[in-house]
């Protein structure tokens, strides 16, 4: 992981279970984790497939 991220992470005193459990909530629309979806909330799919579900904005379960 690039070192300036990893600075930002343990400056923002979040634990690391916290920011893992933030990332696998899964999307209501696409079924596929937090994680898959761009900054815009566009999921990009998951292991090199595309989402075809059209979920363009994620929405947590």
């Amino acid at each position: 992981m690039n070192n300036n991220i990893e600075s930002k992470i343990r400056e923002s005193g979040i634990p690391t279970a916290e920011i893992i459990s933030h990332f696998r909530e899964k999307c209501k629309v696409c079924g596929h984790h937090r994680i898959m979806h761009d900054e815009q909330g566009i999921c990009e799919g998951v292991m090199n497939k595309p989402c075809t579900s059209g979920c363009d904005s994620f929405v947590s379960e």
